[in-house]
């Protein structure tokens, strides 16, 4: 999914192109790279030639309590591969290559980790896995999104200087909004590359991988309720549980996902989404757990009366008098630092080669 997202990223913002500054953009807006909670620090030597470090990276902070296997299946055993996927969809002559890495030595080692970035003439292409072309062919990889406008307040694209930090208060509002799809569009494409990944080790069990899968789900769908609810300081009850719905990347983009909304129901259409067997063919009248996810982290007294077809469906959003306990998918995804990971301000100054 990776070398499919930052292309899109990369023509949605207009910074296209195949050196150093390329890749750094797009780590900067990689769903794999949250910006503070994976705190990457870039240095530029020249058009070929660059470093980061990781003055934080959450993930490590998560998998450190659980030993020295889980840190190598992370920093070693999925990074590899992954940072090699995220340059070649720049440059397929680019290696990203460590300097030092976890597990840690000394135990408290700062940077967290620090790698080089070259691109040489010299090196091998980097080839496609099988996979991402069978993502490539997904509606998700395919949807086409509203374009930006140029004539709106603010920054409508990312051609200029890299930044040391993304700013995105410079950006218009036409921008955010584009941007904001991608990000949710990078969900759902890590989700299907998950889904292909969980399909491939249940073999014939289907329902064992429809119950990982919806397990995720329920996590993801109720940590992201819970953030979105706070930081956008939205109201409780009712009202609260429709507008977090409303934004919540379960439903979006639009384009992707074809869901009306009214005072307190959800009303959800066939889609490109079901088509993909995307997160929300996980929900429907017989599998309501997702949905409870995203309305008890406004309110736990909050709950769903769900009708209609496997595909097509409204979910009713009603108060109850008992508070529910939250769902133990939710609370295993709170082991996370992400879950209440609180962003900063922060000046974002231009990079120039050292």
């Amino acid at each position: 999914s990776s070398p499919i997202y930052t292309r899109r990223m990369q023509k949605a913002l207009k910074y296209e192109g195949v050196d150093i500054i390329t890749i750094f953009k797009g780590l900067q807006l990689d769903i794999g790279a949250p910006p503070q909670f994976m705190d990457f620090r870039y240095t530029v030597h020249d058009r070929w030639h660059g470093e980061f470090h990781l003055d934080h990276c959450g993930a490590l902070l998560d998998v450190e309590p659980m030993g020295e296997d889980y840190v190598r299946g992370m920093c070693h055993d999925i990074e590899d591969p992954t940072f090699d996927a995220t340059a070649l969809a720049t440059n397929r002559k680019c290696q990203v290559r460590p300097i030092h890495r976890p597990p840690r030595t000394p135990a408290d080692r700062q940077p967290h980790c620090a790698w080089t970035v070259i691109i040489d003439e010299s090196y091998p292409e980097v080839d496609d896995i099988p996979a991402l072309e069978v993502i490539g062919r997904t509606q998700a990889a395919q949807t086409v999104l509203d374009p930006i406008d140029s004539s709106d307040e603010g920054a409508a694209d990312y051609a200029g200087p890299l930044l040391s930090d993304f700013d995105f208060a410079a950006f218009s509002h036409s921008a955010l909004v584009r941007i904001a799809d991608e990000v949710c569009l990078q969900m759902h494409l890590l989700n299907l590359s998950f889904i292909l990944a969980v399909g491939a080790r249940a073999g014939a069990d289907t329902a064992l991988a429809t119950d990982i899968c919806t397990k995720q789900l329920i996590g993801v769908a109720g940590i992201g309720a819970e953030r979105i609810h706070r930081a956008l300081d939205l109201p409780g009850g009712i009202e609260g549980a429709i507008k977090v719905a409303e934004l919540h990347p379960l439903f979006n983009p639009v384009a992707y996902v074809d869901t009306e909304f009214g005072p307190d129901v959800i009303t959800v259409r066939r889609s490109p989404a079901h088509q993909d067997g995307a997160w929300v063919s996980l929900v429907s009248p017989s599998e309501v757990r997702p949905l409870q996810a995203i309305v008890q982290a406004v309110d736990p007294h909050l709950d769903v009366e769900v009708g209609g077809s496997e595909q097509e469906w409204t979910a009713r959003i009603i108060e109850t008098d008992n508070a529910a306990k939250e769902l133990g998918e939710v609370a295993v995804v709170k082991f996370s630092g992400g879950a209440s990971f609180v962003f900063e301000p922060r000046k974002s100054l231009p990079l120039t080669v050292v």
